[in-house]
């Protein structure tokens, strides 16, 4: 199998389900248990929590584990507006036209509880309107509960300026929150150099576990507890921490850090990446790359074929053991174009066709070799069959 769709989830590293597995079987105290065999589960928890701050540059004080991403994007959002929009003087909801589903869905559903959700766009290269951001604040700041915005697109691997988001959001005393689930352990980075207030991380996006992720808050930042139960992150997120998951996130946390350092093991994936588009956009005629080619992930591309449906070509490649993307897993199965590719304003005729390519530490020279043997015959035989 040739597995090109990391930007969906990451193989599970095997360090990582080793350091898991004792947490799954005979060491399956409960962390908030007073007795020694209850106290073993929260060393464990309290050393990932060291790894995870570790990777992020951040306080382990200002770190809270979760069940991934899309807990964290929630508990950021309704945690901001509890606080910042008490009372009913702030509720105007700043984010993109590119979110992820995590973020877009909630603030879909706020707009219709009395919320004014403000949408910034994005270029034809998928870049944030950053103008249109500051003009925003500086006329509605008053009013501005929060931004949320994410780092990495998803489905494009474009890259936002997250430093100029905050450094505009600060200008305007209105908190930012990151969703920064794309971006951890594929680019360097540290939270407490960064003007951004709450952060968004899912392990499974860098070789860890599914189903656990992390909620950064940073100290002094204005925001309360989502989900309320026990005292458990010190209060801050109700209910018993899956500890064998964060184990599992710590290593993986810790594995990114050391290829973060070893800076060739990112540049050997972005040549990767450049290999398979450069061989894709020569051997299949009308075909584009969707996205700015500069400032954006190292691991991702995302490719237009001219004329076709992107379910059809996934369905193709997967036959032949190629597993590539349309966009966001959680919205596969849909034959209309994404919505950040309709945000980017692409012509109908590619962004129908538009298939994202993402790759991981664990990708090989064979596996782009592969891939390239297999798509121009996907394609040549889609566009002679299924003409558009």
């Amino acid at each position: 199998m040739i597995y090109l769709d990391n930007n969906a989830t990451t193989q599970m590293d095997p360090a990582v389900r080793e350091a898991m597995l004792p947490y799954l079987g005979e060491l399956y105290g409960n962390p908030s248990s007073t007795h020694r065999f209850g106290q073993e589960s929260r060393q464990a928890l309290e050393k990932s929590r060291h790894q995870v701050a570790g990777l992020l540059g951040c306080d382990v004080r200002e770190l809270i584990f979760t069940s991934g991403g899309t807990e964290s994007d929630n508990a950021a959002i309704h945690g901001l507006l509890a606080v910042r929009a008490a009372g009913g003087a702030r509720k105007v909801i700043v984010t993109s036209s590119v979110e992820h589903s995590a973020v877009r869905t909630p603030v879909q559903a706020l707009a219709k509880s009395g919320y004014t959700v403000v949408e910034i766009g994005v270029d034809g290269r998928g870049a944030l309107d950053l103008e249109r951001l500051s003009g925003v604040l500086a006329e509605r700041g008053a009013e501005v509960a929060l931004v949320s915005i994410m780092w990495a697109n998803n489905e494009t691997g474009v890259l936002f300026d997250v430093a100029r988001i905050g450094a505009i959001c600060r200008e305007h005393a209105v908190p930012l929150h990151v969703d920064g689930v794309q971006a951890v352990g594929k680019i360097g980075f540290a939270l407490r150099d960064l003007p951004i207030d709450v952060f968004s991380v899912s392990a499974h996006k860098f070789h860890g576990p599914k189903g656990v992720g992390a909620l950064y808050v940073r100290r002094g930042a204005r925001w309360q507890p989502w989900i309320r139960g026990g005292p458990q992150e010190r209060d801050r997120r109700g209910g018993t921490e899956n500890v064998a998951g964060i184990v599992g996130m710590g290593v993986a946390a810790e594995l990114a850090g050391r290829a973060l350092a070893n800076g060739g093991e990112w540049e050997r994936v972005a040549g990767l990446r450049d290999a398979l588009e450069r061989g894709i956009l020569e051997r299949i005629p009308d075909s584009h790359v969707n996205g700015d080619p500069a400032k954006r992930l190292a691991n991702t591309t995302n490719i237009g074929f001219a004329g076709l449906e992107a379910e059809a070509i996934l369905l193709l490649l997967s036959e032949q053991d190629v597993c590539a993307s349309a966009g966001a897993a959680c919205s596969s199965g849909s034959l209309e174009p994404s919505h950040v590719l309709r945000a980017m304003a692409l012509p109908d005729r590619v962004a129908h066709g538009a298939v994202r390519f993402s790759l991981s530490r664990r990708t090989s020279e064979a596996d782009v070799r592969g891939a390239l043997e297999v798509l121009p015959g996907v394609i040549e035989r889609l566009r002679a069959t299924l003409p558009v």
